[in-house]
Parts: C-alpha cells; structure tokens; sequence
C-alpha cells in the first residue's frame, strides 16, 4: 500500500513548524519529518490527531492507494 499526505503544505499554511506540529500531536519531530517524507504510515490516532490540528478529515490529509 502507498500513501501520500499534504503534511507539509498545511503546515506552511498555518505557519507551524515541524516541531511545533510535533509537539501538538505528542511526537517527537523526526516522526513528523518521516511522515511528511512517506517514510512513515501513521496509526488512526496519529492520523486522526495530525488532521484535527489542521481542522480537516483524515481523508482530506492523507491518501491511501492500494
């Protein structure tokens, strides 16, 4: 399974760095930066935490293809 997420930009759209994002979702910042890099794929509460910063569904931040 592949996946991609739109981490990066809104974080440039809300202006939060990786460590601020990081700090809002209880992780450290190499797992923000593995996530935006698609090293990573977050477990539901991960994803689900990450999108409720952004105020967005999970479906609107990352994208699943099998």
């Amino acid at each position: 399974m592949k996946f991609s997420n739109r981490i990066k930009v809104l974080r440039a759209e809300h202006n939060l760095s990786q460590e601020e994002l990081a700090k809002k979702v209880k992780v450290r910042r190499e797992t923000i930066t593995h996530l935006e890099n698609c090293k990573y794929m977050p477990s539901l509460k991960l994803a689900y935490d990450v999108a409720k910063v952004f105020n967005k569904k999970i479906e609107e931040v990352f994208f699943f293809d099998e």
